[in-house]
């Protein structure tokens, strides 16, 4: 039970009245009596608090959180007394979402149910918990308030950007990709799937004649094939100490894992197979590409809550791990970071060893405050000195996608705002032109 400012404001009026009591003795009793009047409906609200059947709140959040994205939550309150009841309720959100000022005020009738929406957007991975919810009530009258313990604590699991999965629509993302990636090219050497059964014409080729239908027709049929298109996406996700890095709130391990997310989901609705696999300096997991039902939430379990060892990561170890565990081409997306020209000239043996036997796709990041420092104008020398750096540092990022181009390794070099439609977009193309093996 606490007292509220309302009772410490009369009690400060009574007290002012009866000081002036003792200049004018009529006050002093009029004082008095109102401060009897004042404890009197004190502790007749406090009885009426103590009578009343309580409050109850009922916490509605789902068991899995997407990361980076809105999450709604909501709060049912259920008023049980018989009176009109003023409520304040504070909510336990987990502490890693470093919310603040999670408060709200509600009027609640009688017997009657109000909610209350809001939502949280976690920056980071992996389990978090939900404490109690607190309700401090009080009547009309609101000389004090009683504070009550209400939903009980939950735990909740933080994976990576689901919510975007429902979000993307391909034809937004890149209309002309999606109907160039239709046409069909017939490759030498390629593989074949079955199509449907034709009549024979001349230019045919007899090898593909089926015998059986040819019988039942009475008249010479062919099997008709057509390029084998499903290929295995492999998403490759750098953990090591680059990744950790900050951009708009999330470190570049969350974004990498959220664009590897959204690329094995557009890869599975294009008929492809996908898969993720993640290292840094010791080669970690791998989910095996597949089309099966339930793929993508194997990769979510995977990635939910895949952290970093803080460590440099070991490139030699992923050429080996990739040579040994894939043995078909496969279309390889790795996501990772190079903060130097330097750093990419030490990974570029393996870099390229990985391009021989798969198609690499390599994706790094470009520092966008960077950027906007770079372009900004300034006021004294020393700002022009940081910002030749600056330059160089954007120059030599630009310089990579040039060098790895020339080794024949594609890249993109993007911001982590425009991360998943750059890389989408890239894999679209890539696809449409029969890239990716």
């Amino acid at each position: 039970m606490f007292l509220r400012n309302r009772f410490f404001i009369a009690m400060a009026v009574v007290a002012v009245v009866m000081a002036l009591g003792l200049l004018w003795l009529p006050l002093f009793h009029l004082a008095a009596v109102a401060l009897a009047i004042l404890l009197t409906i004190t502790v007749v609200e406090v009885v009426l608090l103590y009578m009343t059947a309580g409050v109850q709140v009922r916490r509605i959040c789902e068991q899995r959180l997407s990361n980076g994205d809105d999450n709604p939550v909501t709060l049912v309150l259920a008023n049980r007394s018989s009176m009109r009841l003023r409520l304040t309720l504070l909510d336990e959100v987990p502490p890693e979402l470093q919310e603040r000022g999670l408060r709200w005020h509600t009027t609640v009738s009688p017997h009657s149910e109000q909610t209350v929406h809001y939502a949280v957007r976690p920056t980071r991975r992996g389990q978090m918990s939900f404490g109690h919810v607190w309700v401090y009530a009080s009547t009309v009258i609101g000389m004090v308030e009683r504070r009550l313990r209400s939903a009980r604590p939950m735990t909740v699991k933080v994976y990576p950007s689901f919510l975007t999965l429902r979000r993307i629509d391909l034809r937004k993302v890149s209309d002309r990709l999606v109907t160039q990636g239709s046409k069909r090219i017939r490759q030498v050497g390629s593989n074949t799937e079955f199509e449907h059964i034709k009549e024979y014409v001349t230019g045919d080729d007899y090898r593909h004649i089926n015998w059986k239908a040819s019988a039942r027709r009475m008249m010479p049929m062919v099997n008709v094939y057509h390029d084998e298109r499903s290929q295995e996406i492999y998403s490759v996700v750098d953990m090591g100490r680059t990744m950790q890095v900050a951009a708009e709130g999330m470190t570049l391990l969350d974004h990498s894992i959220n664009a590897a997310l959204v690329l094995s989901y557009v890869a599975i609705n294009k008929d492809d197979q996908a898969g993720v696999a993640t290292f840094d300096v010791h080669f970690n997991t791998l989910v095996r590409a597949s089309r099966r039902t339930g793929q993508m939430n194997r990769i979510m379990e995977t990635l939910y809550d895949a952290e970093t060892a803080f460590g440099e990561s070991d490139y030699s170890e992923l050429c080996l791990s990739l040579d040994h565990q894939l043995r078909r081409r496969s279309f390889v997306v790795l996501f990772t970071a190079f903060d130097a020209l330097g750093n990419m000239y030490r990974q570029l043996p393996y870099l390229r060893q990985i391009n021989k036997r798969h198609r690499l796709l390599v994706v790094f990041f470009n520092d966008e405050e960077l950027l906007r420092f770079a372009q900004s104008d300034s006021d004294d020398c020393e700002d022009d000195y940081q910002r030749v750096v600056a330059e160089k540092m954007m120059y030599e990022r630009r310089l990579i996608t040039d060098i790895l181009q020339q080794h024949g390794i594609h890249s993109v070099l993007t911001s982590t705002r425009h991360l998943v439609v750059d890389v989408v977009n890239k894999y679209l193309e890539m696809k449409a032109r029969r890239m990716l093996t």
